[in-house]
């Protein structure tokens, strides 16, 4: 048998519950993995609530990391015994999970289970946003919403190595000290500044070339106004809530802004999407350029407590299961 969060039906952390299951069996391109460690993200939140739909009943969970346990028919790219690391399955929240090989990557001995399911979301989803979604270099200005969440905290240090000056919010003086730590230039408490006034006067009126916003309804429209003409605003998440629907025109009255609604899964739908993203995080990560920040760890048990912890803002950087 094999341990499992599984939701029945949708509502708060109290619908999560521990089950055991018979250990699933990988079918054709598929692998099985014992799972050592997951990654917990606002999208599990998203699934259990309703906001984005699945099936019932469902094990939550979009990354993780451990080692390959069986081969379904057709998969040669993994055997058994390997370290892996992935993200865009279902059900990570588990001791074993059956994904898709095509969305596993082999872990580098240098990067441990605990670091991997922490960034295989996190870290991709930083990647895309700063090297494609907009091409981050030498001179570009950014602001970067819940700079000293996961997403935060790996694309402070990645944009800075890029050479960029990098603004963040955050919604605690320590939460701002700790993405001063994580390579932002400036970060703004939002409880006690006007983030849209600091901006400004930090670029003295320029504004940004582009804002990355996962926070949504409490940050809208208010982004709009911490961009340049022609800026773009890429809107990759919704912890507060929905944006409501909006006149278009709103972006040709701001200065003919640009907006994009990106997701990781959009920039990584083939096969050498993914292995560009992932490889690219992981040299990251190799070369120190790049740490992940692990803020919280709970036994996969507890994944309620973590559910409520992350929804109340208490957490930093990224948490994880162990299993």
């Amino acid at each position: 048998m094999s341990k499992a969060i599984i939701i029945h039906e949708l509502g708060g952390p109290e619908v999560m519950t521990l089950e055991d299951r018979a250990v699933p069996r990988p079918g054709p391109g598929q692998i099985l993995v014992e799972q050592k460690a997951a990654g917990l993200n606002f999208i599990d939140v998203y699934f259990r609530t309703g906001v984005y739909k699945a099936e019932l009943p469902l094990v939550l969970g979009k990354e993780g990391a451990g080692v390959v346990a069986g081969i379904g028919e057709g998969v040669t790219r993994f055997a058994v015994g390997d370290r892996v690391a992935y993200n865009g399955a279902v059900g990570a929240y588990a001791e074993h999970v059956v994904i898709a090989a095509d969305a596993a990557a082999k872990l580098p001995d240098a990067v441990s289970f605990e670091t991997a399911a922490a960034s295989m979301l996190k870290g991709m989803t930083a990647e895309y946003l700063l090297r494609r979604t907009y091409k981050v270099g030498p001179g570009t200005v950014l602001l970067f919403h819940a700079a000293a969440g996961g997403v935060g905290l790996i694309a402070g240090q990645w944009a800075k190595h890029l050479g960029a000056t990098v603004i963040g919010t955050a919604g605690s003086p320590e939460k701002c000290a700790l993405a001063l730590r994580h390579g932002y230039d400036h970060v703004i408490d939002y409880t006690r500044e006007d983030f849209v006034a600091r901006v400004s006067e930090i670029t003295d009126g320029r504004k940004c070339d582009v804002v990355y916003d996962s926070v949504g309804r409490d940050t809208f429209p208010k982004s709009l106004d911490c961009l340049r003409r022609q800026g773009l605003w890429a809107s990759f998440g919704q912890s507060s809530g929905t944006i409501p629907p909006f006149d278009l025109a709103i972006l040709n009255q701001k200065g003919s802004l640009f907006a994009t609604r990106p997701s990781l899964f959009g920039y990584t739908a083939t096969r050498p999407e993914f292995e560009e993203s992932s490889n690219a995080l992981f040299d990251m990560i190799a070369s120190g350029a790049v740490t992940i920040p692990i803020g919280q760890s709970y036994p996969l048990a507890e994944a309620a407590t973590a559910h409520r912890d992350l929804e109340s803002r208490k957490t930093t950087g990224a948490t994880i299961l162990t299993i």
